[in-house]
């Protein structure tokens, strides 16, 4: 690790102040940052710890949704009253990540703009256009098992790898960011992070200065809520592919199908043609069959990989069928 500087907010302008120096980067939880900077991935100037700005609050908004303060832990959301009765998809997503230890220090802010576990992005004598721009993907024709077969782009093939935005993609929630004129803007979460296309360095949509401060949830919906992820060991491992789903299903036919899917690509990916198929329709193995067509029509695998696309096919038809047996 190489040697920085460590400086402490005192206030939210303080750390967008911190922020809009290229050569600073924010910490909270640091578990996945610390990681980058051990393999000098991440080589920060200074580091400004952000732990004592506030942030930490979850509490229910005007129209019945709730706010999640972006320093709340993952372990402070998974396991509010409010996150478990209500949007238990969530709480079972940010539960299948990681480990406790991980969960208990990790933040919802952090979560959000975690980096890809590509080997060749964490390996800095390899190629890789999203560490090194212009350095080529060692991905593309070399080992890409857990990589991306939707989304992905000639410069990079990297997956997102985190399990707590794909539910937050099928809630619809929304990112506070506050900025550091002072303003607040909001994006949905389904537009917060960005495909690689020709900048894969781009991970999200924050400017310079820019500081998450919440995750608001929409009002209930009900339902019955699913988080499967699939993945090579039960204890912790990054899901080869994952799906959060909320399913309602009224007079034997379909009344809602928000569903987001990991491990597929740069990005939790949404697909709104997916609910548009179902609703209105009644189950059965033909329309599941029809959703993973739509799911998968541009899909391409990059040879380790190529088992994702009928393992996501499975997976979707899976968790379908639960929801139609739980909805009965």
């Amino acid at each position: 690790m190489r040697p920085f500087q460590y400086s402490k907010a005192r206030a939210l302008s303080d750390a967008t102040q911190l922020a809009s120096d290229a050569s600073t980067m924010l910490i909270a939880g640091g578990t996945n940052l610390i990681d980058l900077m051990k393999l000098q991935v991440e080589t920060p100037g200074t580091l400004a710890d952000i732990n004592s700005i506030g942030l930490r609050e979850i509490e229910e908004t005007g129209d019945g949704g709730l706010r999640l303060g972006a320093l709340s832990t993952n372990t402070e959301t998974a396991v509010h009253p409010r996150v478990r009765s209500d949007y238990p998809v969530l709480a079972r997503a940010i539960l299948a990540g990681a480990t406790q230890q991980l969960r208990n220090k990790a933040t919802n802010g952090g979560n959000l703009c975690q980096r890809t576990r590509c080997t060749y992005f964490t390996k800095p004598d390899q190629p890789c256009n999203k560490r090194d721009p212009g350095s080529g993907c060692g991905a593309i024709g070399g080992v890409a098992k857990l990589h991306a077969v939707l989304g992905a782009s000639d410069q990079c093939i990297a997956t997102y790898p985190g399990d707590m935005a794909v539910a937050l993609s099928a809630l619809d929630a929304l990112v506070e960011i506050y900025s550091p004129d002072g303003s607040n803007r909001t994006v949905p979460v389904r537009d917060f992070h960005c495909l690689p296309g020709e900048t894969p360095w781009r991970d999200n949509v924050l400017e310079a200065g820019e500081v998450i401060t919440a995750v608001t949830l929409p009002p209930a919906v009900g339902g019955t809520q699913l988080y499967r992820k699939v993945r090579e060991r039960s204890s912790y491992a990054f899901a080869l592919v994952s799906i959060a789903a909320l399913i309602k299903i009224e007079g034997g036919c379909f009344t809602r199908a928000d569903l987001a899917f990991g491990g597929l690509a740069h990005k939790p990916w949404h697909d709104p043609r997916i609910a548009e198929a179902l609703i209105g329709q009644a189950p059965s193995d033909e329309l599941f069959d029809l959703a993973a067509d739509i799911l998968l029509e541009n899909a391409q695998g990059h040879g380790d990989n190529d088992f994702k696309i009928p393992l996501a096919r499975r997976t979707l038809h899976a968790v379908l069928s639960q929801a139609v047996e739980e909805a009965a």
